[in-house]
């Protein structure tokens, strides 16, 4: 273990310890079956069992359900989480019903947080590749003291890989249905005592799963990622630690996933593309400056240049009488720079007769976005210059009221300010000053058991619609606060062969900001333009369980399981079509989801995994819904819930293994993104439901050689 994890995980307060101990004992006194996870996207490393929030690990490094390349493949595994995906790959995510759906226009403030080795990726999840990935943590409910105002709804922090202590050296082959195959290699290593090196490169392609039946072609819809990692790490000194990472992905997928039909037959004849370059580095260190007092800091940078576009009218010149050909792109420049500096109490610093550690920090955030929009019915490309400023004072204390309760108090204190300018000559320069925090009660319940109750306060900035059309009562919107309360309770039991971590918890949102949408008529054609914006509806409620199990009853047989249930419903909100939604849930947020299965290793070096994962029927936006008056049919905005199975055989020896594997087995049709407008001529553009289906029956083989 490093020198900073063990610092961090000894400054924890005497429960954290005491806790430890209690499952040590649960386990019979040796190594516990199931393995032990550190959660390092919190305010200090801490153990899964002892964390006091309802967090999801998913450990990669051994994974074996598949061959897992991207972010969006592996959500299904986590309750209460649900994407939206609208290009070649997913880039938004919702957590607990929250979250953005797509992004036309700036600018945007994200509901979920995307960190990856410690650099804020947020809003380009295109970018969340996952080769040499060792782990995946997803953080649910509000980060009002970790991460304030980008992260209302939760956080995703992706760990890459460390270094390795020997030198290593790792290849993986892999080939798919689809014309899909990848290409990927790690060596890793020391490079003195003090010091280590990791180098990891993947290509990764395939055609897509949608034929353009006009251009004849089943490409068109395709990815081709190509990501390059590096990490070094270095500790000068046995109290200091230092680690430098880097990283470029650059992914030139493409875009034609609507049919007028909505199957995987395409008609367009100006197919889109979701193409995304982005180069990132972070530096932290990490530094015992005494028993009593730690430093942390992280200086992260990114650069993305991104470049959207589709074609509007999904088919080609000629198709119908009454049809229109346009095609909308989307160019966007960002650069963001962030700066996390925090000290920690040790084990001298613990203050009130070593009852108290504590935690205070400074944050700074620095953003440029700027857009470049080129629309057929433009006369001229619309440019845009978003710059986005945060700085942040957030400080903790966790104070021991006995040997086995602690109460625990987080404060946020940020100010955001933006400037906003335009070609159409709009322009904006808000400032808002908002505060989050959490109140938290754990308590140690013995043999490995842990519960907590807590008050969680987030909060997102407020924003404004950019569209010049728009009537002024439509531009601006207000902040968003959330009180989250939640109850969990974490352990293992059975000698440690069983773990739970389960969680219950209501939300209250205050000014929700809602991703709706309107149409405009253009008035040349019988077409109307597809306009989205955000508003405020007056109130929210978000409430809910979250179950995960891992149970291991004989060496050779693992079972797992998560499942997420949730009722979400608006309060006194009339949408921007005139809708009254009072009591109507909210979008993509499903009432179940789950997740199952198990993992048999049979013969030595063989092993059979089993998965099945779930959702139910969801809405796929708030502009046009099925309620009394409104004439929209429930079908038009609804998905249909579907089960997916999954199923990996692999064989592992000491220097290489293989596995053959297939995801959706079933070739199940489901919806990852959805829109209700008018588009099709042959109707006369009436307003219908669209969607664009998830990925279909996948099945390849994957060779991974080590040395």
């Amino acid at each position: 273990m490093k020198a900073h994890h063990a610092f961090y995980l000894a400054a924890a307060a005497p429960l954290l310890a005491h806790t430890a101990a209690a499952a040590a004992a649960g386990a019979g006194g040796g190594q516990s079956p199931i393995e032990e996870i550190v959660v390092t996207g919190e305010l200090r490393d801490t153990r899964l069992l002892d964390s006091a929030a309802s967090v999801s690990v998913l450990s990669l490094a051994e994974q074996r359900s598949g061959t897992v390349n991207h972010l969006e493949e592996v959500l299904g595994w986590v309750p209460n989480v649900n994407y939206a995906s609208g290009g070649g790959r997913a880039r938004f995510v919702q957590i607990r019903g929250i979250g953005e759906r797509g992004q036309f226009a700036e600018p945007l403030n994200p509901s979920v947080g995307l960190v990856v080795d410690g650099v804020d990726l947020t809003g380009i999840g295109v970018t969340a590749t996952l080769f040499d990935v060792e782990q995946v943590e997803i953080l649910r409910g509000p980060q009002g003291t970790l991460y304030g105002a980008n992260a209302l709804a939760g956080l995703i922090n992706v760990r890459t890989s460390d270094p390795t202590e020997t030198f290593t050296s790792k290849l993986r082959l892999e080939g798919a249905n689809y014309d899909g195959w990848g290409v990927g290699g790690v060596v890793s290593g020391p490079l003195s005592e003090r010091s280590g090196y990791r180098l990891a490169a993947q290509q990764y392609r395939d055609d897509g799963f949608m034929d353009n039946v006009y251009l004849g072609r089943d490409d068109t819809n395709r990815h081709d990622e190509l990501t390059v990692r590096g990490k070094l790490t270095f500790s000068p000194r046995d109290d200091q630690d230092w680690t430098f990472a880097a990283g470029y992905v650059d992914a030139d997928n493409g875009y034609d996933a609507f049919s007028l039909d909505n199957d995987r037959d395409t008609r367009s004849d100006e197919p889109g593309w979701d193409r995304q370059e982005t180069a990132y580095a972070s530096a932290s260190v990490d530094w015992a400056l005494s028993e009593a007092v730690a430093l942390a800091g992280s200086l992260g940078a990114a650069s993305s240049d991104t470049d959207y576009g589709y074609d509007e009218d999904w088919t080609y010149e000629g198709f119908h009488p009454d049809g229109y050909s346009s095609t909308d792109r989307y160019l966007r420049d960002r650069d963001t720079v962030s700066l996390d500096l925090r000290l920690l109490s040790g084990p001298g610093g613990r203050l009130l007769n070593d009852r108290l550690d504590w935690v205070v920090g400074l944050y700074a955030f620095d953003q440029n976005a700027a857009l470049t929009r080129r629309y057929t019915f433009f006369p001229e490309a619309f440019t845009s210059d978003f710059d986005s400023r945060r700085l942040a004072l957030y400080g903790e204390a966790g104070y021991a009221l006995t040997a086995r309760s602690r109460l625990v108090l987080g404060l946020r204190g940020e100010r955001h300010s933006a400037d906003y300018r335009n070609s159409d000559g709009v322009s904006f320069d808000p400032v808002d000053r908002m505060l989050g925090g959490r109140l938290v009660l754990e308590r140690d319940f013995g043999a490995a058991a842990m519960g907590y109750l807590s008050v969680t306060r987030g909060y997102k900035v407020g924003g404004f619609n950019i569209r010049g059309t728009l009537p002024p009562e439509l531009r601006e919107y207000d902040p968003e606060t959330l009180w989250n309360y939640e109850a969990g309770l974490k352990g293992q039991w059975l000698d440690g062969r069983l773990g739970v971590r389960a969680a219950v918890f209501t939300m209250r949102r205050e000014d929700v900001q809602v991703d709706t949408s309107l149409t405009i008529d253009r008035g040349d054609s019988g077409a109307v333009e597809f306009v989205e914006l955000v508003t405020n509806a007056a109130e929210g409620s978000n409430t809910g369980l979250e179950l995960e199990l891992d149970y291991r009853p004989a060496d050779p047989l693992t079972l797992f399981a998560s499942l997420g249930l949730m009722d979400t419903e608006f309060d006194d909100f009339v949408n921007s079509n005139g809708q009254d939604l009072d009591g109507e849930p909210q979008a993509h947020a499903p009432e179940y989801q789950f997740f199952a299965g198990a993992e048999y290793r049979f013969a030595p070096g063989w092993y059979l995994r089993v998965e099945v994962e779930g959702k139910d029927a969801f809405l796929i936006n708030n502009s046009n819904r099925a309620v009394p008056g409104s004439g929209v049919e429930a079908d038009d905005v609804r998905t249909d819930a579907y089960t997916l199975w999954n199923a990996s055989l692999g064989y592992e020896a000491e220097r290489w293994r293989v596995k053959l594997w297939g995801r959706n087995l079933g070739d199940e049709d489901y919806t990852v993104r959805g829109f209700y407008f008018g588009n099709d001529p042959r109707t006369g553009y009436e307003a219908e439901g669209w969607t664009q289906f998830g990925e279909p029956r996948r099945y390849g083989v994957t060779l991974t050689v080590t040395n």
